[in-house]
């Protein structure tokens, strides 16, 4: 699995830990998402890729949730599964935040995680908002 892959599953996992643990510092969540996983060795791109994302989840949260909540069309975000919301709040921090990083490879890799840590509906929700704030942002 690639750094970035591997990146972006553990900051979903950390933003999850912070929700559940009000007050859990991006430090702790972060090492607690490592801590368990089963990868003996943890790719410095990959640990670095994952803060950044944190962060800048975090620092932008405000902003992002309400493009969500713009965008999500008969859902509120308080009634979005947990993993769903973090996953969306990663993809649109990704779409608006980092350019390097093609509307593709973020939706598709959104879409992956919302497969493999959400439920059976999470990658087409995942997919339509995403799709959906890429066009309003203009991210081609």
């Amino acid at each position: 699995m690639g750094a970035r892959r591997t990146g972006r599953e553990r900051a979903l996992q950390a933003l999850y830990q912070m929700e559940m643990a009000q007050g859990a510092s991006v430090h702790d969540a972060l090492e607690s998402a490592w801590s368990a996983s089963d990868e003996d060795k943890r790719d410095p791109d990959a640990v670095r890729f994952a803060r950044e994302l944190v962060e800048g989840v975090q620092g932008h949260r405000a902003e992002i949730d309400r493009l969500i909540e713009s965008h999500s069309h008969n859902w509120r975000l308080d009634r979005m599964s947990r993993i769903d919301r973090n996953v969306l709040r990663v993809g649109i921090f990704e779409l608006k935040y980092r350019p390097d990083i093609p509307r593709k490879v973020t939706i598709n890799e959104a879409v992956e995680l919302g497969k493999n840590f959400g439920t059976e509906e999470s990658s087409a929700f995942v997919n339509g908002l995403l799709d959906r704030v890429a066009v309003a942002l203009n991210k081609q």
